[in-house]
């Protein structure tokens, strides 16, 4: 079984000047979060180091910034990566979908259970005893989170197509080469 580069996982190549301005989004972040997990519990880095470079990739705006921060860990020279073959061009984004859904289900999670919560306290301190308001809060939120558990398949596909589409108008606009004025003139 052929080992796939930690750089295929990332939806833009970081390494490459084309892609490093672009904003880091949140599962760029992920997969470097990963390859800094398995270097501590490898040993390769202590937790001094974990944690300083955990807190530099919360706060990356830019996918330039994420190689710097793994460069002893995994190779970062070479070519860009090139596109995996169909089958595992296919995999990886159906895996990118899972993460995205999952994202999704923690952030309505943490809505449901922080905004019950808040509501909860206010009625504890100003009106315990009387009508429980802070139940048509929870349905409010409950109703998003139990969409998003229920109808995970439909959730999951929903997001890989959006994340198909992202790649191909990507692939389209790399063939096409870049947008007239939009060259630096250094």
């Amino acid at each position: 079984m052929a080992s796939t580069s930690v750089w295929d996982e990332f939806e833009f190549d970081p390494r490459s000047a084309q892609y490093g301005p672009l904003r880091a989004s949140d599962a760029d972040r992920d997969v470097v979060h990963r390859v800094l997990g398995g270097a501590y519990a490898d040993g390769r880095i202590n937790r001094e180091e974990f944690d300083e470079r955990s807190e530099a990739v919360l706060g990356a705006r830019t996918l330039a910034e994420l190689p710097v921060l793994m460069s002893d860990l995994v190779p970062v020279s070479g070519l860009p990566a090139r596109r995996s073959p169909p089958a595992q061009d296919a995999v990886a984004l159906q895996d990118r979908a899972v993460a995205a859904y999952r994202a999704d289900v923690r952030e309505a999670a943490w809505g449901f259970v922080s905004a019950s919560l808040i509501c909860w306290v206010i009625w504890g301190v100003t009106s315990a005893g009387g009508f429980p308001w802070p139940v048509f809060v929870m349905l409010g939120t409950g109703l998003h989170l139990m969409r998003l558990l229920v109808m995970r398949a439909d959730q999951v596909e929903e997001q890989r197509k959006r994340l198909e589409r992202k790649e191909r108008k990507a692939l389209e606009q790399q063939q096409r080469g870049p947008e007239p004025g939009s060259e630096d003139n250094s």
